[in-house]
């Protein structure tokens, strides 16, 4: 890709940041990071309590793009076969028909993830890591690009399904939506920003748009010394006496990948250590596991993203 195209591919990016902060007040910061992951090729979950935006993000973000958006709400009842589709025997045919799930669109939100049984999470896991869905042994491909934009509550709600460690790993970023503060929430009071802003947002880029940017991305140039401090910071979470579970090549695969998106948003076609910092608790926080002797005033999350906050003050920054 020519500078000019990925200068070009950038402004339509940033074109698409502002229309999304019209919508969500007062969570800059959590938008940018939502683009990152998307410009990854990464999937994204979203944690809070209900009501702080969680979905109105999701399908702002969705609407923003002019690709096929499904919606799942997930449910304790719900089968693999409700997400994936299943194969209906035709007496015309005679032979087996495969009708196709919502999962096959290019925008898939999956709201309140937490809430349906291991099971049915499960049925997301080949989707998300290879981008196609596997039913009755034939395997089917998926539309591209190719995003699940999941949300849940925190586990400390009832009824709710903690996701496994396999299934957490395959999201590039978990993000957590908490309360506004005081001035952007009057503002959502004076504008009814959310539903109303919602409803009248145009799609910004399309799905050729963003196949162009994940190209761009992968471009952005990253020098060795960053890799070494990317490889020293997942060293100490696997040698960290808080951890029992360290983050995995994978997890240093996707910070790799969301600091050249960083970069590429920031309209840089190299990255910097700054690409890297602010990411690390987002990709890294959710791919950890505390040992049980840990103890805390703090929930288990929280825990495990202080641990790394400072594991990341501890690693020097390179020059």
């Amino acid at each position: 890709m020519s500078p000019e195209t990925a200068v070009a591919a950038s402004h339509r990016a940033a074109q698409l940041e502002t229309a999304l902060c019209k919508v969500i007040r007062g969570k800059d910061d959590i938008i940018r990071l939502a683009l990152v992951s998307m410009m990854a090729r990464g999937h994204l979950l979203i944690e809070g309590v209900p009501g702080v935006g969680k979905t109105t993000l999701a399908q702002a973000l969705a609407r923003a793009l002019d690709c096929s958006f499904q919606r799942v709400q997930f449910t304790s009842d719900m089968l693999p076969s409700d997400i994936l589709g299943i194969s209906i025997y035709s007496a015309i045919e005679q032979e087996f028909e495969f009708k196709r799930g919502p999962i096959f669109t290019n925008v898939l939100l999956a709201d309140e993830i937490n809430r349906t049984t291991p099971k049915t999470q499960s049925a997301l896991l080949e989707a998300m890591n290879e981008g196609q869905v596997t039913v009755d042994a034939h395997s089917h491909p998926l539309p591209q690009p190719f995003l699940v934009i999941a949300t849940q509550n925190p586990v400390e709600h009832h009824g709710t399904y903690p996701l496994p460690e396999s299934q957490l790993d395959r999201f590039l970023m978990r993000l957590r939506m908490g309360y506004p503060d005081g001035s952007a929430e009057r503002e959502i009071l004076r504008s009814e920003a959310g539903t109303a802003q919602l409803e009248v947002l145009e799609p910004v880029i399309t799905g050729a748009d963003v196949l162009e940017m994940q190209q761009a991305v992968t471009q952005v140039r990253v020098d060795d010394s960053l890799v070494s401090y990317t490889l020293a910071i997942v060293r100490r979470t696997r040698e960290s006496e808080h951890f029992s579970l360290g983050v995995s090549p994978r997890g240093s695969q996707m910070l790799y990948r969301a600091a050249q998106a960083m970069a590429f948003l920031d309209g840089r076609t190299f990255c910097v250590p700054e690409d890297f910092k602010p990411l690390v608790v987002p990709v890294f926080a959710h791919r950890v596991v505390l040992n049980g002797s840990h103890s805390s005033t703090l929930k288990k999350s929280e825990q495990a993203d202080q641990v790394i906050r400072e594991i990341v003050e501890s690693v020097p920054v390179p020059v």
